[in-house]
């Protein structure tokens, strides 16, 4: 019997994947150390994939034969793969509201040993993941018996990996893991691959989600076990993964297992560097009075703020006793319906939101409809160029997928072209007095550096060239044209007065 000495604050999930493991099985078991279980309340879950062999057979035994400790073991019917079997396994803990889990393989080719040096930094809230690396201390590796062939293609995996995911990992391709469940639940684990890729996918994820990763030196241990990993296979998909998840960070290619939530603001403005943002506070005149569409929290209403400039903000959310709104109006733009003295506006800004509504012609008729046939307020607009080379070339590929941000963001209901914008514009009545194109926010997928500076200005380039294809999105300043009612009223009105005035000349 187990000694009453447990902590009681975390409870540990030690989960053994195994296949076709039946000669290691039980001496992986064996190696737990005795002291981590008296210490800890713990499971240990082996899942046998579907093994040829007699794993399952092997692990059943081991289990009744030692019942003091707390044992389960399942066996997959089908198949499910190395990655998918820690889906299981994870679901598994989260479900049954697990602390931290463990991860260890049934072929002994992990130290059992060392599974308390793996959870100390999950339990003291250092880390959100831990990875026992072999290459930390890298002559241990080849003398350990890792094949040398292993040895460079997991450095130069690793250093490929580092590079483009802006980390810096010794390892990425060890298989000794330790996680917090609370951290696993917040991840979609369960999109990742089956195959043995799913441990690159799930430290993508970690990075994504700006999670902690904690490495800690392993001995490394080459025995008698069976490889089932196909080396070429591994290293392409490996390579693929880490391309992809890239390119959605970019939001250029957006894949759902790499959807994950950084907990940083979503909405941030681009500021610095030529953009939808840079260009309207530059283009919106000191002083003045402006209306801001869509306003949100106020980011561009603050900066506007510096410029002496009175805010007047419209959106769909609540708010109160916002500095950066001098008045605030709710109201949904779907349906539009706002009281603000429109004679006072000098400034309408519509950024971005146009791609938003349901019914883009009818918020442009509302808008024009608010001012007097004499008032002639600027009107300025962005939106996303659909036209743009990215988009193009990712449609002759045969891809149109929608994501988190960017073109294809996916609240996004209508699409644009220079074109058909210059169309809606001029069909709802407005005069377009000047349009230009916007570069990507390369500092924004980048980073504020000098790659993201080269590309910005060799964007800049290729608008000047053609702007249609190479801007991302598309800035117009706008002056309203009178609404036929309201000039109608108002001729009726100036024509009235002026024959009053004839009249009493007449008379003098």
């Amino acid at each position: 019997m187990l000694n009453n000495t447990k902590l009681k604050t975390e409870r540990i999930l030690i989960f053994i994947v195994a296949y076709n493991a039946e000669q290691h099985i039980e001496k992986v078991l064996n190696r737990i150390p005795s002291d981590f279980l008296e210490k800890y309340p713990y499971e240990i879950l082996i899942i046998d994939d579907s093994s040829s062999d007699h794993t399952f057979q092997v692990a059943k035994k081991y289990q009744q034969a030692n019942l003091d400790m707390n044992i389960k073991v399942l066996f997959n019917p089908i198949n499910q793969g190395y990655g998918g079997n820690q889906k299981l396994g994870y679901r598994y803990a989260i479900q049954n509201e697990f602390d931290a889990v463990v991860l260890l393989h049934g072929d002994g080719q992990y130290a059992p040993e060392l599974i308390e040096e793996m959870i100390k930094p999950l339990i003291q809230g250092e880390s959100e993941a831990v990875f026992g690396s072999r290459m930390i201390n890298k002559k241990d590796a080849l003398k350990g018996g890792m094949p040398y062939y292993k040895f460079v293609g997991n450095i130069i995996l690793t250093r490929f990996q580092n590079w483009i995911l802006g980390s810096s990992l010794y390892e990425f391709h060890s298989g000794y893991r330790a996680y917090s469940v609370s951290a696993l639940s917040k991840l979609p684990f369960e999109r990742n691959s089956n195959d043995f890729h799913f441990d690159t996918q799930i430290i993508i994820q970690l990075l994504l989600a700006k999670m902690r990763i904690k490495e800690i030196p392993i001995p490394t241990y080459y025995g008698d076990e069976i490889c089932h990993v196909n080396g070429m296979k591994y290293g392409w998909n490996v390579i693929v993964a880490s391309i992809q998840s890239r390119l959605h960070k970019m939001n250029i290619f957006y894949k759902m297992e790499y959807d994950v939530d950084d907990g940083s603001p979503h909405y941030q403005l681009k500021l610095g560097y030529t953009s939808s943002h840079t260009m309207t506070i530059e283009n919106c005149p000191p002083d003045t009075h402006v209306l801001d569409l869509g306003a949100g929290t106020g980011l561009i209403a603050a900066e506007l703020k510096k410029k002496g400039c009175r805010i007047t903000g419209i959106d769909i959310f609540p708010q109160t006793d916002n500095p950066n709104f001098d008045h605030y109006c709710l109201s949904d733009l779907d349906t539009p319906d706002f009281d603000v003295p429109m004679e006072k506006i000098d400034v309408v800004l519509m950024l971005d939101i146009i791609e938003h509504v349901n019914q883009p012609e009818g918020l442009m008729d509302y808008i024009r409809g608010k001012f007097h046939p004499t008032h002639r307020p600027k009107i300025i607009m962005t939106t996303p160029n659909i036209a743009f080379f990215i988009t193009r070339l990712q449609l002759f590929f045969g891809n149109f997928n929608y994501g988190k941000k960017g073109i294809l963001d996916r609240t996004h209901k209508r699409l644009f072209t220079f074109t058909t914008f210059h169309r809606l514009c001029a069909q709802t009545g407005y005069v377009i007095k000047k349009t230009k194109g916007i570069p990507a926010p390369f500092p924004e997928a980048l980073g504020y550096n000098w790659v993201s500076r080269f590309f910005l200005w060799i964007n800049k380039l290729m608008i000047r060239l053609n702007k249609r294809l190479f801007s991302y999105q598309i800035y117009v300043e706008l002056e309203p044209t009178p609404v036929v009612e309201k000039m109608l009223n108002y001729s009726i009105k100036e024509s009235k007065k002026r024959a009053d005035e004839l009249e009493l000349s007449l008379k003098d």
